[in-house]
């Protein structure tokens, strides 16, 4: 090969070709697309198997999990390993996504007589109308390209893209039909760090009891600073006899008084305190909270109820907890 070989040319031949052969695509978003998705919709009892061969198999894992995620219950059946006893988790209740680009893939084809024994729907996704897959699914989407990005026309590219796309057409037209939320898709993601933001709260963070740091307004600034350094959050609130939140004092507003020449031995904390400080409540989502806290431009939040002091946190606990 020369060395002199265009690589950047011949990456964005790929891209225009592949680009083609999705505005090809829209055409197939047509009534067999919308049959699908309210079968898809409808379908409260069952399943969603999604089978392909080779790398039609590799993208209908992709779209099985994409459905998955969204709130269309599925999995990823293998066509070879169904023949051999994993069509046992198929039941009648089930719908069949089978994923083919010439719609003639041998392995799936032998499955349909069983599947229609079963009573299963089928819903297969080819890129040929003319092919067996076609001809004996319930529900036929077209998914065919002019042609693929391959110079040799043999490598899988854009038909993989496009059989891609139509997969998440279908999973997120359902999610949007079925009113599906972002909670409920934290839901299914609790480990990620989308789930974290979406269903955290400040309550499963914060600090509470011996950790909270708190004095009475008469304590001496000297020992409102013993304990912003024995709890370690950076401040600390000022309660009454009946834990009611009457103000706060932080590292910062240290700093301000030891400009002022203030006393901390003899001056008593009220003296010095910020009063009506910028408070939340423990059941808001974490991330509210840190929004609040970007807003305000402070880096420790009291938590009240009532008025009544129940938790503290810091920008700290935010980062720790993966909220940020």
């Amino acid at each position: 090969m020369s060395s002199g070989f265009d690589y950047q040319q011949a990456a964005k031949n790929v891209l225009a070709t592949e680009i083609e052969g999705l505005q090809q695509l829209d055409q197939y978003f047509n009534e067999d697309f919308s049959r699908a998705c309210k079968l898809l919709l409808n379908n409260t009892n069952g399943k969603v198997i999604v089978m392909g061969m080779g790398k039609s198999g590799h993208i209908g894992r992709k779209i099985a999990a994409t459905l998955a995620s969204t709130g269309t219950s599925a999995f990823f059946v293998h066509p070879g390993e169904a023949a051999h006893g994993d069509l046992g988790m198929v039941t009648a209740q089930d719908i069949v996504l089978a994923i083919s680009n010439s719609g003639e893939s041998s392995e799936i084809v032998s499955l349909f007589p069983v599947l229609k024994r079963l009573n299963v729907k089928i819903i297969s996704m080819t890129g040929n109308p003319d092919s067996n897959m076609a001809k004996l699914a319930n529900i036929h989407l077209q998914i065919s390209v002019p042609q693929e990005a391959c110079p040799l026309g043999l490598a899988p590219t854009s038909s993989t893209t496009a059989t891609l796309v139509m997969g998440d057409a279908l999973a997120i037209a359902l999610l949007q039909a079925r009113g599906f939320t972002s909670e409920d898709f934290a839901l299914s993601h609790p480990g990620g760090a989308l789930g974290r933001k979406l269903l955290l709260k400040l309550s499963d963070i914060m600090h509470t009891g011996d950790e909270l740091p708190k004095v009475k307004p008469s304590a001496l600034i000297r020992e409102a600073l013993l304990e912003i350094s024995q709890k370690g959050l950076g401040m600390t609130a000022i309660v009454d006899d009946n834990d009611q939140l009457i103000g706060i004092f932080t590292d910062g507003d240290l700093r301000r008084i030891l400009d002022k020449r203030v006393d901390i031995h003899s001056a008593t904390i009220d003296t010095v305190m910020t009063q009506h400080p910028t408070t939340a409540t423990p059941n808001i989502l974490a991330v509210e909270g840190v929004n609040l806290m970007q807003e305000k431009r402070i880096n420790g939040l009291m938590l009240v109820e009532n008025h009544k002091l129940v938790g503290a946190l810091n920008m700290h606990d935010l980062l720790k907890a993966g909220v940020m």
